[in-house]
């Protein structure tokens, strides 16, 4: 593990370094595409994976650098009655709100792309192979170059099934799921920049075993 507070010009060497010979490689898809499933099936089979939602909600815990700039910015009005970050309420604010958005993501950003770094280099010190960064905002935030990826995997599914199932999982309307939709690439333009796509409009059994080929496949890289 990483015992010091690295700096990004540290990790980046250490990236660069690992990854000469280790592809890394990044995993995407729109709101309700399934990516958590799938990534979960790959982290079954055995690879290393780092998923950018966990560590958003790692930079903004209560005392942290994150959550005190994100409380500057937006005012206390964000703030849960125990201190952490009302997420929900985070977004309905953003995401309706182009500038807002950019704001908060000039500030998260680079306090997540540090510790994403500084997780893939964990991984390959550990030697876990393959690593997978999930990154819901993967070619919006041009996560190609900042991270080095070789491959990227898009999990694709209709955007009428995709807001009916964030409809009827998550504490979301169907036009607050429209609304995040529309902050976010299309769905043309993010298969356009896929090595691979998996469909997450079948049913388990076939996806099980659409996972275990690209499984097969992102062996055969390492």
């Amino acid at each position: 593990m990483i015992l010091w507070p690295p700096t990004r010009d540290h990790l980046n060497r250490e990236m660069t370094n690992s990854s000469a010979s280790m592809p890394i490689i990044g995993l995407t898809g729109g709101i309700g595409s399934g990516k958590s499933t799938v990534s979960d099936k790959l982290a079954n089979a055995g690879a290393c994976i780092i998923d950018s939602d966990l560590v958003a909600r790692k930079v903004v815990e209560p005392g942290s650098e994150g959550l005190e700039m994100v409380v500057k910015r937006f005012g206390s009005s964000v703030l849960a009655g125990d201190g952490s970050l009302d997420r929900p309420k985070l977004a309905g604010t953003v995401f309706a709100d182009p500038d807002s958005l950019a704001d908060l993501n000039s500030i998260l950003h680079p306090l997540i792309e540090k510790e994403i770094k500084a997780q893939v280099v964990n991984c390959f010190a550990q030697r876990k192979f393959p690593v997978i960064v999930v990154l819901p905002l993967l070619f919006e935030t041009n996560a190609v170059e900042r991270y080095g990826f070789t491959k990227v995997i898009v999990v694709d599914l209709p955007e009428e099934l995709a807001v009916a199932r964030v409809v009827s999982s998550r504490d979301m309307t169907e036009e607050e799921v429209r609304s995040r939709i529309s902050s976010q690439i299309s769905r043309e333009q993010r298969i356009s920049g896929a090595d691979y796509v998996i469909d997450n409009s079948v049913d388990n059994v076939t996806l099980d075993r659409k996972v275990a080929e690209l499984w097969s496949e992102l062996k055969a890289l390492y």
